[in-house]
């Protein structure tokens, strides 16, 4: 036996759709796509079942409670992931590094992407403005500004004056 015929489908769609939508809306975020996917097995479906709106209700309910189940899955992956997660740092454990790695994990992960891009690539990374700016694509400028502001913000995040460290040349800056 063959799968159910376009003008078929496209009657059933025409009279059932919106209400199938409706009733999908009550488990999920994205109805349209659980109907669009329930209607889609029922194109592939061969034979095509008696009665192919009770078919799509039935499949409807099931996708969404498969998708609902996917989704708790990945959110305890994500948290159990979230809560194992170490310190971006290792500090050295024969020496006092005078920073609190967790602390300053935290305070990087709150900065806008950019600006965490630019401090871990230029202190830990050992990266200049320019080779920075070649990354990015922008200018060193940007980075420039991108640098400041997020040491600026960890300044005041971790709440601790930046170690002093010999005056720089522009040149040594820029590099």
């Amino acid at each position: 036996m063959e799968a159910i015929g376009s003008r078929r489908l496209t009657q059933v769609l025409d009279e059932h759709g919106a209400a199938l939508v409706l009733y999908a809306r009550q488990f999920s975020t994205s109805p349209e796509d659980l109907v669009q996917e329930a209607v889609l097995r029922l194109a592939r479906q061969s034979p095509p079942p008696e009665n192919a709106v009770a078919w799509l209700y039935r499949v409807v309910r099931n996708l969404a409670v498969s998708a609902a189940r996917a989704s708790s899955r990945r959110k305890r992956h994500e948290r159990a992931a979230y809560g194992s997660r170490r310190s971006w740092f290792v500090a050295p454990s024969d020496a006092d590094v005078g920073i609190d790695v967790d602390a300053a994990t935290a305070a990087l992960e709150q900065l806008p992407i950019e600006q965490r891009e630019t401090i871990v690539a230029r202190l830990w990374g050992g990266r200049t403005l320019q080779e920075i700016a070649d990354l990015t694509g922008t200018s060193t400028s940007t980075v420039h500004r991108w640098y400041q502001a997020g040491l600026s913000a960890l300044r005041e995040r971790l709440d601790a004056p930046c170690p002093r460290t010999k005056k720089k040349t522009n040149e040594e800056t820029n590099r």
